[in-house]
């Protein structure tokens, strides 16, 4: 009789759910707030949490420091750079640093020596003078090809990227030059449509700006002579002037570092 009255209290009194011990609660996964539905707007990002993009923006950066130290002759030919003191000098850590030398490598610009850090190249005239020709075997037929087919609106377009090229050339600006004679370059060959060319065509032409070992720095004169030929080539290639252009493109090859 008695058993039969416990289990009528307790069945008239308010569910109360069990308790976990707190270590269990601990270790029970938390669903984010978002999964819940529940509003975050407001509410800051974690500091710890990761930043992927800003990594790869960080390794972007010192890429771009590193090609523009390479193509100023800051990193001398031959010399051994470690990625920790390289590190130092850029105000970041050693990783971004490795990482930026190791797409280096692959591009040729620096070769890998275990337990020190990476060489900068040695370059040599014959092999400037065998970039100029794939480049020149490349680059010429496309540009022919171009000459006979696109509008000269199209290339009356391209004149603030020639002129982009002449202002670096006149201040002496050598790495401010690469980069706008690159995106020059660049932008004429992709009016033929072909990605497999821009690629091929940019790491031939990235590497023909790197400096010769021992050589005198490029002098302004012949940025700005070099700036030039890329006028001359459009008014070329506006008149459809086929000759003028394959004379002219073969000759910038040949010349400075353009």
């Amino acid at each position: 009789m008695e058993q039969a009255r416990a289990r009528d209290a307790a069945a008239t009194q308010p569910y109360a759910p069990a308790r976990v011990p707190r270590q269990a609660e601990a270790a029970r996964p938390r669903i984010p707030e978002q999964a819940r539905g529940e509003h975050t707007h407001s509410e800051p990002s974690a500091p710890h949490a990761p930043r992927p993009v800003q990594r790869h923006s960080v390794r972007g950066q010192i890429l771009a420091a590193l090609r523009t130290a390479l193509v100023d002759g800051e990193l001398t030919p031959g010399e051994v750079y470690s990625a920790p003191v390289l590190g130092e000098r850029f105000g970041v850590s050693a990783t971004p640093v490795r990482e930026a030398m190791q797409q280096l490598a692959v591009e040729g610009a620096v070769e890998v020596v275990p337990n020190r850090g990476f060489r900068v190249a040695r370059r040599s005239a014959r092999e400037l003078a065998e970039l100029a020709e794939v480049r020149s075997l490349i680059e010429v037929p496309i540009m022919l090809r171009l000459a006979r087919t696109v509008p000269a609106a199209h290339w009356t377009a391209l004149r603030p990227l020639a002129e982009a090229t002449a202002v670096a050339a006149a201040t002496g600006d050598r790495a401010g030059y690469a980069d706008t004679d690159r995106a020059f370059h660049h932008a004429v060959l992709a009016l033929a449509g072909n990605q497999q060319l821009l690629t091929i065509a940019d790491d031939l032409h990235r590497r023909s700006q790197w400096p010769l070992s021992g050589a005198p720095a490029i002098r302004r004169a012949d940025l700005v002579a070099d700036a030039a030929e890329h006028m001359a080539l459009l008014e070329a290639l506006i008149a459809q002037d086929l000759a003028v252009v394959q004379s002219l493109v073969r000759e910038h090859f040949t010349g400075s570092q353009g």
